[in-house]
Order: C-alpha cells, then structure tokens, then sequence
C-alpha cells in the first residue's frame, strides 16, 4: 500500500493502482474516451491528464502508476483548461450532427463536453474523409464520428482473438477499418458487436430494421408475430432508468402488445425446444459413437468464427438451429396451420440482443420450404427506440404475459442468456432422460458464473460425461487449441461468442465506460435470468406442456424426420 495526496485528500492504495484507480477510489471523477481497463490501457485521448507535483508536463492519469507520496491534483485551473481545450480539438474534427446520432444522450464525448461546459468551438478545420460502411446485415460504420480512441481495436484483438480492426495511415489522414480499406462484410468479422459495446461515440452501431418493422405493423395483410431471446429482459429496463439487472420480462410483453403485434411470444419457448432436440442429439452421438465433442451452435458469433478460424470442428456443432431461429420454422408451419393463417402472409421479428443474429436470420440457409425462418432481426436497443417512438410509458406499464401456443416456457429456457445457462439447461433434460426419473436435484451451478473456463466431470446414471464452457471467442479458440492437441477430453462443450453469454451481446443497451468500470454488468444481468428460473412453476425444457404438444401433434420424436427438415441446418467452412 502506498499513500497519495489528491485533491489535498490523502487516500491509500495498493502500488499496483493507477492515479485514475486512486483518483476514483477517493472520490474524484477523473473523465476518460479511451481507457477499457486491460484492454486499452493508452493514454491516447488525453481527456484524463492530471497535474502531478514534480512533474513538467501534465500526465495520462489512466496509465500513470502511483508512488508513495505522491501529490496531484485532477481539478486545477491547468488541467480544466488543457482538458477543455483537447476535447474542443476533438470536436473540431467530429461529425456534430449530434441530433442526428444513434448515440445522442447516451454519448461519452457529449457527456463530457457538457460537463466541461464546452459552449463553442475556437478551432475550426479541414475533416477526415468520411467512409460509411453499412453492406453487411449487422454492423454500420461511421468514420466521421469516430474518435481513434482504439477501443475496438482491442477489444476485437484481445477480447475476441479476432482483431480485423486496426489503425490505418497516419497523422490527420488516420481512420480505424478493416486492412485494405474493406468494408466488414469482406472480412471474417463475427458481427458480435462488442465494438459497439465500448465505442463512447457513434462510429459504430448496429443496422437498424426499425422501418422494416413499423412497415409490417402498418401493413394490414401482413400478420406480425415478435418472439423475444431471453437476454433482453435482463436488460431492457435500463434503456428507460432502472437499476442494471431489473427483470424486464411483463413490461416487455405489455410494450410489445402496444406496439400492435398480432402475437407477442418468447425465445424462451424455442430455447426448450433446441434443447429437446441438442439434448437428445448428444445422447445419440454418446450411444452411437457420433463425433465428439458436440459443441452448441446457438451462438451465431462463435459459429462464424469457427467456420473461419477452426473449420476443422465444423462436424463437432451441433446440427440445430439456434432458438429464434426454430421459432420461426415452426411459427410458419405449425403455428400457421393451427392458426389457419397463410405462412407467406407472416413476418416473423426477433428481439434480440445480438448483432449478429441480423446476419444469422440472413444465412441462406435458415429458410424452408421457399420461406425465411425470421423477417427481421431488432436488438434490445432498438426495441427501446421503438418503445420511444410510440409514446409509451414503459415504467407505468403493467405487467402482462405472452400469448399461447408458443408462449409458455421453463426456467431452463430463460437461462440460456448465460454463460452456462445452455448446458444446465441441457444437462437438466439429459439426466431425467437418461436416468428415466424427475430429478430432484437438477441445479448444476459448477457450470455457472464467468470464470474463463469451466470444466467438470458429471456421472449422468452411471455414465461420466465430460463437460467445458468458454464464453468470448479468444477464450474458445485457446479451449479448442486444447481439445485439437489432445490435452483435454470432453463430450460437450458450450461455447458463447460474447464474454458472459448472450447478457453481454452487442445489442444491448450501452452503459458509458465509468458504469462498466464498477459495475459488472455481466453478473448484474445474470441474476435477473436465474431468478426467473428460481421462480419458474416449471423448471426442465421436457416438461414443458406447450414442447410435449408440438412433438405429439406435428413433429413426432425429437430428432426425427420432420425435426430435421425444420429445426436443423449445416454449417460450411468459410475463408478468410
């Protein structure tokens, strides 16, 4: 522990702090663009430079390690100016078009403009040329928001072992893209959007099907059914002011009502199913010598990455499709028929909270019989616009439930928005299948929480099954390294695209890097699923009476015929 003076406040610290760690746990907020702690630790922006005593020059507080004795100051007439001035100089090469941003409201560089009472611009200039990259189903590109603050440089590079991000040129001329001026669809971009997550401006956001939806709404042949992914009650209320992990699941299916679908129903319904189907596909693969690992493929993210980075485990995926998109195969088969409704009349919308299911919903693929699984893809932000646009109160709102037939779900179902959520959720199916009983103890929390790796040895009925989840591809590509050297031996292996599963997506609301910095989002999240699960009247996917429906009266036995033709697809190696 070392002693610091900030602010004529002596604080003491570990020596392993920074001034920024030290400043904040004193009490000061010392503003930041670019700092993501082990992430993007630069120094770049400058908007975090402190006075020290000693010193000659002002220092990045985000990267200046504490001494013992040290005296600073973070507010002085110096740095109030010079941080002025620097975000003035960022301004001044800045598309402000700010009322015409996805981000304004919510956006770092205006938040701290507003606090530093940045009024009017002293410098005024030639602009980087503008590149606007919206040719993939997923992701938009704005060079003329971006900052160059690296953050999804690195978070592309070290978080998800993928980096196609990068700095390019030099001097004024530098833009962050793709090598060779490619636009992201010409890459092996995952389109996880954990880019977005942690850009502070609006450079990057998600491509908005908003009109497409609003177009079918008004459309009055058009029969419009929204389902929603587990994740986005976990998540939504923060778009309207409630504390981060505030179950949103009534407030949600009220909104939705309002919005004017014909039917609001829940992700959660088609997660019991893709286990009916993955569970009883790894039993198969177990009892007749398939190829293992089988690894989930619920994750559109991690499933791209595989396909260009390990196509050698492409037979290891399971062959299902992910929830949403079983939702939509069968809302245009079953559901149509039972509703006597023409599938070519159905638009079928996903509340997701996921960019890369945009992509997903678009694979050629995910269609039968001439007819695409799901119309469109909406992520949990764009839900909240449309909520806004509408006019609705969503705090006043009542609490309502989801419509029948492909509404009501288990516990198991609602936790697949967590790393480890898939396979409790498989594993609580497995047993009672294999040991032919209702189990009473069917919480596996080993394979729960956001350790790296998870790995556990359960015997299912006599039989030892070998299980490991990875969340966030860096940390599945070292996992699969292991499996491919020999090192490790499992049956079933979860993986998720996004750090901490679908609760972290890349459609999710975006908290300002001070909230991600002391709160963690991922866990905050997490609870609000699982305790939906604890309160659930039914808590294992089999047992759902509306699933136990659909096998007796459409699809017959899981992994049947008829299963396959709708409910699974195939997966291809892809280059790079």
């Amino acid at each position: 522990m070392v002693k610091v003076t900030i602010n004529n406040t002596l604080v003491e610290v570990p020596e392993s702090y920074t001034v920024l760690e030290a400043a904040r746990e004193a009490g000061f907020d010392i503003p930041t663009l670019c700092y993501m702690k082990e992430i993007n630790e630069v120094g770049a922006c400058r908007v975090c430079v402190v006075e020290v005593e000693g010193a000659r020059s002002l220092q990045a507080s985000c990267v200046l390690p504490v001494r013992d004795g040290m005296v600073v100051k973070t507010n002085s007439k110096k740095v109030r100016e010079t941080v002025k001035t620097t975000v003035e100089l960022i301004l001044a090469n800045h598309d402000r078009e700010c009322t015409q941003c996805v981000r304004s409201g919510n956006c770092e560089l205006q938040t701290i403009s507003e606090d530093l009472g940045v009024t009017g611009l002293e410098f005024q200039g030639a602009k980087r040329e503008k590149k606007f990259d919206d040719v993939s189903a997923s992701l938009v590109r704005d060079t003329s928001k971006c900052i160059l603050c690296g953050k999804c440089v690195n978070v592309c590079k070290k978080q998800q072992g993928v980096g196609i991000l990068g700095f390019q040129n030099r001097g004024f001329n530098t833009s962050v893209g793709p090598a060779f001026d490619r636009n992201m669809l010409e890459t092996d971009c995952l389109f996880c959007g954990q880019c977005i997550n942690v850009c502070p401006v609006g450079a990057l956001m998600e491509k908005s099907d908003i009109h497409r939806v609003w177009d079918a709404l008004e459309d009055p042949d058009t029969y419009v059914v929204v389902q929603t992914a587990p994740a986005v009650r976990a998540a939504l209320g923060e778009e309207f002011g409630n504390p981060i992990g505030t179950r949103a699941t009534g407030k949600m299916a009220a909104s939705l009502r309002r919005l004017g679908f014909n039917k609001v129903f829940d992700t959660n319904w088609a997660a019991d199913l893709t286990i009916m189907e993955e569970g009883h596909e790894l039993l198969h693969r177990i009892q007749n010598g398939g190829v293992l690992p089988m690894i989930t493929s619920c994750s559109p993210g991690w499933v791209r990455y595989c396909e260009f980075n390990y196509p050698d485990f492409i037979p290891n995926l399971s062959s299902c499709k992910s929830p949403h998109q079983m939702f939509g195969a069968i809302a245009k088969t079953y559901y149509a028929e039972k509703e006597s409704i023409d599938p070519k009349k159905m638009f079928v919308l996903s509340v997701m909270p996921c960019t890369s299911k945009k992509t997903e919903a678009a694979r050629p693929e995910m269609e039968v019989n001439g007819l695409r699984d799901v119309d469109a893809v909406i992520t949990t932000r764009e839900l909240a616009r449309m909520i806004k646009q509408a006019g609705l109160n969503y705090n006043n709102l009542p609490d309502e439930g989801f419509d029948e037939i492909m509404g009501e779900y288990t516990g198991a179902g609602v936790i697949f928005g967590a790393t480890g959520g898939v396979m409790e959720a498989a594993l609580r199916t497995v047993a009672d299948v294999l040991t032919g009983e209702d189990l009473a103890d069917f919480e596996y929390k080993q394979v729960r929480g956001l350790v790296e790796h998870k790995e556990a040895t359960l015997n299912i009925a006599g039989i030892d099954v070998n299980i490991a989840i990875a969340h966030g591809t860096e940390s599945a590509g070292r996992l699969l390294e292991k499996v491919r050297n020999g090192e490790a031996n499992y049956h079933f292996i979860e993986i998720m695209g996004c750090p901490g599963g679908c609760v972290n997506g890349g459609g999710q609301p975006q908290q300002p890097q001070k909230v991600r910095d002391v709160v963690d989002l991922l866990t905050e999240r997490a609870k609000a699923l699982y305790e939906e699960d604890t309160v659930s009247t039914i808590r294992k996917s089999h047992q759902n009476p509306e699933i136990q429906k659909l096998y007796t009266d459409f699809l017959g036995k899981p992994n049947g015929h008829k299963a396959h033709e709708l409910l699974h697809t195939h997966y291809a190696k892809k280059e790079k």
